[in-house]
């Protein structure tokens, strides 16, 4: 969620507040603290009460959907949106109160905020110059930052005989140049093309552990906060749905909301009826009558409608052993695995996998294995429920 605001760019020469000192490795392991943040524009409560907390040299991944917050709760730990209520800290500093040049931060935006009149090695150590860094100083730590983005070749350009990609590079190596306690990165992948967006995640990745440097990043795209975050903070209708490392999140969502969104394909979400079975494990009906015998606790289930939650890889393509037949609806061939769009009876929709030479055609009828050892339950509240352990 964006919105206008009236204070400078965290990157504007006048509030920045380097310092070469800044080069110890230890004077970077900051934390991060936001405690009872809130949040309105005008009537509308867009953060609510929401605390968290960043360990030093963690990389955090704000994910969501458009317009659940996460931006916004990144601007105001930037200070480019006040905060109403609550508290920031950084390295144990209360900083709510103060510019966004005196926090200790540097941000990458979205879309660049180059200045456009100079060459892209001006860009990177404008900042640097500006509070007196030395001359050597500069040229190295623009060097290496250069280098490390494969950039050295368009120092000498200015930003608009740049593409997309390459611009947002540049801000990402000039970012790299402050030195902060704590990079803040807004979508920095948003406008880059597939191939290399995957090449910038991993120099990202790799950035990380060479800096040691505390990371928040924002992101709508799971891959993407998958495969860089150490911790996930799951944002939905700007409230906190889950906290957790990408695997937590992953085999143990705590809502429907999560289990939906984290994971490609898509979770296979079914309403089921339950009855309690030996152990007092929980039995799944699926609207075709298949029965899918869970890990969850009965126990731990209120009254009231359920959601069973199967995980492609968990529903497999079988020709013997069938849990349950269907029909072959769509094919994706996507090299290393086939996933199968399954029309139950009664016209229910699974997504099952099956090996990527598959032989499997629209169309076919199709046995389906389920491992009911794996499926989640969720309530009618959207509460997971997994099996015990």
């Amino acid at each position: 969620m964006r919105h206008a605001c009236a204070l400078r760019s965290v990157d504007d020469p006048l509030h920045v507040n380097y310092s070469d000192k800044n080069t110890n490795r230890e004077d970077r392991l900051a934390t991060v603290e936001l405690t009872n943040i809130s949040k309105c524009f005008g009537r509308t409560a867009v953060i609510d009460g929401l605390s968290m907390s960043l360990n030093p040299n963690e990389f955090m991944v704000f994910l969501g959907p458009s317009g659940c917050g996460k931006s916004t709760l990144l601007r105001m730990i930037a200070g480019l949106e006040t905060v109403d209520s609550g508290e920031i800290r950084i390295g144990g500093r209360r900083v709510d109160h103060l510019p966004p040049g005196e926090r200790g931060v540097a941000m990458v935006f979205q879309h660049y905020a180059l200045y456009p009149h100079m060459t892209i090695r001006d860009n990177m150590a404008f900042g640097l110059r500006n509070v007196g860094v030395a001359r050597d100083e500069i040229a190295a730590r623009v060097a290496a930052a250069a280098r490390s983005l494969e950039i050295e070749h368009l120092l000498e350009r200015r930003p608009g005989q740049l593409s997309g990609g390459q611009r947002q590079r540049a801000a990402i190596a000039r970012a790299i140049v402050k030195q902060p306690q704590v990079f803040l990165f807004d979508e920095p992948l948003s406008n880059l093309d597939a191939s290399l967006r995957v090449r910038t995640r991993v120099e990202l990745a790799g950035l990380h552990q060479r800096l040691g440097t505390t990371m928040i990043f924002v992101t709508h795209d799971q891959v993407e906060a998958m495969t860089l975050a150490d911790r996930i903070v799951v944002l939905n209708d700007c409230r906190i749905e889950q906290v957790g490392t990408p695997m937590d999140i992953y085999l143990r969502p705590a809502t429907s909301f999560v289990a939906g969104f984290v994971g490609s394909p898509r979770i296979n979400l079914l309403p089921v009826r339950i009855e309690a079975a030996a152990e007092g494990l929980a039995r799944a009906t699926l609207p075709d009558g298949t029965l899918v015998q869970t890990a969850v606790p009965t126990a731990a289930l209120p009254q009231g409608d359920t959601t069973v939650g199967l995980r492609a890889e968990h529903v497999r393509i079988a020709s013997e052993g069938a849990a349950a037949r269907g029909t072959a609806r769509v094919v994706e061939r996507l090299g290393e695995r086939t996933l199968v769009h399954v029309e139950l009876k009664g016209g229910a929709m699974l997504v099952a996998e099956d090996a990527g030479l598959s032989t499997v055609r629209a169309g076919d009828e199709v046995g389906l294995s389920i491992d009911g050892a794996r499926a989640h339950l969720f309530d009618a509240a959207g509460r997971g429920h997994h099996a015990a352990g």
